[in-house]
Formats: structure tokens, C-alpha cells, sequence
């Protein structure tokens, strides 16, 4: 029955990964508090809440540097026939859906939208595995907690 316990306490720490849907940095707090609460009950559990912070953490940092990255590249191809715009005493900003504006908005939202399916079937795969018991490692994890 023990065994049972600490694979369902783990299956729910990598869930709580998805609380970043009701609150901002929801997917690195709750498993922060949760690992903060069951760390000393089991090596397992440590193991568990060690992974999905860290992963969280990492997860949200590529995020963040992905999207630095591809805004400008976005924003540029609005205003890339515009190259007096800041000067010109008539700023007519159009919105023409032609193929260098078209490839910012579909860039930037196609690799958004690839990472965050990867991070949900993550969380997902994780879980399950930390429900069977085995001690799942996220891949390309930095190891912020050791």
C-alpha cells in the first residue's frame, strides 16, 4: 500500500505541472511546494519533485528565450516596407498577408505551438511513468535543484 501511495504522490507532482493554466508560473510553484512537503517522506518522491521543477524551470526558460528570439523576427516582417515609417508625417501600417508577413506570424506561432504540445506530452509521459513506479528523467533538463 506504500508503494501505491508514493507512485500516486508522484504521478500527481508531475501533474501539477499544469496549474500554469489557471495562474502565471503555476507549472514551477505547485511542484515547488510540493516537493517542499514531500521530499523527506520518500527517496522516490524526492527523485519525482526534483525532476518536474527542474524540468518546469527549464521548460519555462526555453519559452521565455524562444519567444525573445521570434518576436523581433514577427514584428520585423510587419514593418519591413516601412523603413521611414518613424520619419514620414503619413504612418500607414498595413497589414498585407503576403508571404514575409504571413512567414513571421505563422513562424512564430508554429514553434510556439510545437513546444507547448511537447512540454504537455512531457508532463503527460512522465506522469504515467511515475504512476507505474519508474523514475522518469525529462530529456534536455537543466539541473537547477540537484
Amino acid at each position: 500500500m506504500k508503494q501505491n501511495r508514493e507512485n500516486t504522490n508522484a504521478f500527481l507532482i508531475h501533474i501539477t505541472a499544469f496549474a500554469g493554466f489557471m495562474f502565471p508560473f503555476g507549472n514551477i510553484i505547485t511542484p515547488l511546494i510540493a516537493w517542499q512537503t514531500l521530499k523527506d517522506r520518500s527517496l522516490f518522491l524526492d527523485e519525482q519533485d526534483k525532476e518536474a521543477v527542474n524540468f518546469n524551470i527549464s521548460y519555462t526558460l526555453y519559452v521565455f528565450l524562444i519567444s525573445i528570439i521570434f518576436v523581433p523576427f514577427a514584428l520585423g516582417s510587419i514593418f519591413s516596407r516601412h523603413n521611414n515609417f518613424l520619419n514620414s508625417r503619413n504612418f500607414n501600417l498595413s497589414f498585407d498577408l503576403d508571404f514575409p508577413n504571413l512567414f513571421g506570424f505563422i513562424g512564430l506561432g508554429s514553434v510556439a505551438g510545437i513546444i507547448y504540445v511537447i512540454g504537455i506530452a512531457l508532463v503527460i509521459i512522465a506522469s504515467l511513468k511515475a504512476k507505474e513506479g519508474e523514475n522518469y528523467k525529462y530529456p534536455l533538463t537543466i539541473k537547477f535543484i540537484k
